[in-house]
């Protein structure tokens, strides 16, 4: 097990994900398994929020752009560029919180696999 030396850091807002293992977006081969990982991620930021890693103001809006982006894709007809901007919006707010860095990867191949699941 790795062991990390912590003195002297001053960290401002650090978002340690509960379970950010139950989220993989790796094996995602369709847009049904693309939206039980996205919902899969919102769990763990919802859970975030509840613990105070997150702000309840910057989660709901994290959480509705994912939301919008779900809503996107189980369309008959989902717009690609439509579910790739709520996904990057999202991405965008969790970029501003210091050690977000499980959220953001994740959303970050969600977005790679939306890139290839639409045209």
């Amino acid at each position: 097990m790795a062991n990390f030396d912590q003195r002297n850091q001053h960290v401002v807002n650090q978002v340690n994900a509960e379970r950010v293992d139950v989220i993989n977006f790796g094996t995602v081969q369709n847009t049904s398994e693309l939206v039980n990982e996205l919902r899969n991620l919102l769990l763990e930021i919802s859970k975030a929020n509840q613990a105070g890693k997150i702000k309840e103001d910057i989660s709901v809006d994290i959480e509705s752009n994912i939301r919008k982006a779900i809503i996107e894709i189980e369309k008959p007809q989902p717009k690609k560029n439509q579910i790739l901007e709520h996904l990057e919006g999202a991405k965008k707010l969790l970029e501003g919180l210091t050690s977000a860095t499980s959220f953001v990867s994740a959303l970050m191949q969600a977005i790679k696999i939306v890139g290839g699941l639409f045209l």
